[in-house]
């Protein structure tokens, strides 16, 4: 009798056979092509078989290795990101990529209990420069690296 020895692997499998599922499903009407002549759907159709079979694989490993167990879910930590990606969305056009940067990272690792802040401050002024320099500087691309003015 088969006997599940890695529930994380297999939720793992589980989520990446169903993505790779809907993306044959939905990319199904997509004309394929060949690998002269790729149409629209070669890539999306190809991606979706590999995340297939890469579930599939993990699905197996889930029966042949021993794993850890599934862990309760943690609120805090969800809650925390998914508010630091929509205040992203609300203050980028307000106060500017660095300052939205150094914010969301702070609102991000409150996610955490055991936040180091002095560290975090140090990350997040990291991260606003390396922002600006690449997605403003770099790429050109057309948001405020400050408030907007």
């Amino acid at each position: 009798m088969l006997r599940v020895r890695s529930p994380q692997d297999i939720g793992a499998a589980a989520v990446l056979m169903l993505i790779g599922l809907a993306g044959v499903y939905f990319g199904r009407d997509l004309n394929f092509g060949s690998s002269a002549r790729m149409g629209p759907g070669f890539f999306p159709t190809i991606l979706s078989w590999l995340i297939l079979a890469i579930g599939a694989l993990i699905g197996v490993k889930a029966f042949m290795f021993d794993g850890p167990p599934i862990r309760s879910t943690r609120l805090r930590p969800i809650f925390f990101v998914c508010a630091a990606i929509l205040l992203f969305g609300a203050a980028i056009e307000y106060i500017g990529l660095a300052l939205t940067a150094i914010l969301v990272t702070f609102v991000a690792a409150a996610g955490n209990e055991r936040t180091r802040w002095g560290e975090t401050a140090i990350l997040s002024v990291i991260l606003a420069v390396f922002s600006v320099s690449i997605f403003i500087y770099g790429l050109g691309q057309p948001m405020p690296a400050f408030w907007a003015r």
